[in-house]
C-alpha cells in the first residue's frame, strides 16, 4: 500500500470492487481513518473497468457538499488505482431498515422524510452543478439506493458511490455486472434508453422513500426479467394501503416522485428537498435524533465502532 496509508481491515466488496478500512498517516504520530476502494484484481486487465475507475474519482473530486461523501486522494501503486474517502461512520439505509424489522419497529416517517431531505440537498448540489467558466455541467447519480445513502452517527446522511454517473453514459445499463441488482432503483425511461436527468434521480429517491414506509420493497423479483418487467410497469400501490397514518402532504411527495412519466415528477432535487421538508411541517427532526436512532440500529445489528460500513462497493441485492 502506499506509504501515507495503513490499510486495517476489508470493510465491504461487491463484483467491482473492494473498501478497506484504513489510516492516513502523517507527521508527529497524525492519523486519520479514511476508507479505500480498489479495483477487483480479475477487472484489472480491463480498460473499460479501469476507465470507470478513474472517471468516478474524477466525478466525486467535483462535488463539494456535506450530504456527499467526499474523496480526498486518488493514487496508484503496484496493485493498482485506488480511492480515498472520507469514513463514515455509521450504517446504510439498508441496515437502518434491517435494525428496525429485526426489532418489529416500523421506521418512524419523520426520519425518513428527513434522510430525504438530506440526500436531496446532496442531488441538488450535484444536479446544478457549474464548470470554471460557470457554465452547467450537471452530475447525476444514477445509483440511489439504500446502500448508497449513509447514515452517520453524528446525525448526517451522506450519498456515495457516484460510480455510475457519468460512466454508465459510455455503456449499456444492461451490461453484465454494472448495476446488477439495482435494476429495482432504476427509472422506467433508462431502461428503455433515455438519458439520464434530474428526475431520473428523483424515481430512484422515490422508490427508496417509498420501501422505507411501506417496509416492502417496491420492484423487487426473483429474476431480472421480472425486475424490468415490474420496473416498466411502473405499478406503485398507494402508500396508504400499507400504513394508513401517513401525513398526506408526506404521501403526495412520494407519489410525485414515482409519477411514471417523467413530466410528471418534480422539475428539480431542490423542488423535491423544498416539498418533502414542509410535508415535515414544525416536526422536524434534529441532527441528535437521528443519530440517536443510528446508534441504536448498530447496536441492533451488533455492530461495533470500528465494523461500521464506510462507502460500501455496489451490491447484488437490497
Amino acid at each position: 500500500m502506499h506509504g501515507r496509508y495503513e490499510l486495517l481491515e476489508l470493510a465491504g466488496e461487491g463484483g467491482m470492487a473492494r473498501v478497506y478500512r484504513a489510516m492516513t498517516l502523517g507527521a508527529a504520530g497524525f492519523r486519520r481513518a479514511v476508507a479505500i476502494k480498489r479495483i477487483r484484481e480479475h477487472l484489472l486487465e480491463s480498460p473499460e473497468y479501469v476507465a470507470m475507475f478513474v472517471e468516478e474519482a474524477r466525478v466525486c473530486a467535483e462535488l463539494d457538499h456535506g450530504n456527499i461523501v467526499q474523496v480526498h486522494d486518488f493514487g496508484v501503486d503496484a496493485h493498482g488505482f485506488f480511492l480515498v474517502f472520507e469514513w463514515v461512520d455509521g450504517v446504510h439505509v439498508g441496515q437502518y431498515v434491517e435494525s428496525l424489522e429485526r426489532r418489529g419497529a416500523p421506521l418512524p416517517w419523520r426520519h425518513a422524510a428527513a434522510i430525504g431531505v438530506q440526500v436531496l440537498a446532496g442531488l441538488a448540489a450535484a444536479h446544478e452543478r457549474v464548470d470554471a467558466d460557470g457554465n452547467p455541467a450537471p452530475i447525476y447519480h444514477r445509483d440511489v439506493t439504500p446502500q448508497n445513502i449513509l447514515l452517520s452517527v453524528s446525525g448526517i446522511a451522506k450519498l456515495t458511490d457516484f460510480g455510475l454517473a457519468r460512466a454508465m453514459d459510455r455503456a449499456s445499463i444492461t451490461a453484465p455486472d454494472m448495476v446488477k441488482g439495482k435494476l429495482s432503483y432504476l427509472a422506467p425511461e433508462l431502461i428503455s434508453g433515455a438519458p439520464a436527468n434530474a428526475r431520473s434521480d428523483l424515481y430512484a429517491l422515490g422508490i427508496v422513500l417509498w420501501e422505507m414506509l411501506a417496509g416492502e420493497r417496491l420492484f423487487w423479483a426473483n429474476t431480472p426479467s421480472e425486475r424490468v418487467r415490474k420496473v416498466l410497469a411502473g405499478e406503485v400501490p398507494p402508500l396508504t394501503s400499507r400504513r394508513r397514518t401517513l401525513p398526506s402532504a408526506l404521501v403526495g411527495v412520494v407519489e410525485r416522485a414515482l409519477a411514471r412519466d417523467p413530466a410528471g415528477r418534480f422539475e428539480s432535487a431542490q423542488a423535491m428537498h423544498d416539498a418533502l421538508l414542509l410535508s415535515l411541517g414544525p416536526q422536524l427532526v434534529s441532527a441528535k435524533e437521528l443519530a440517536e436512532a443510528v446508534m441504536d440500529a448498530r447496536v441492533a445489528l451488533g455492530l461495533s465502532r470500528r465494523s461500521l460500513r464506510p462507502p460500501a462497493p455496489r451490491e447484488a441485492n437490497r
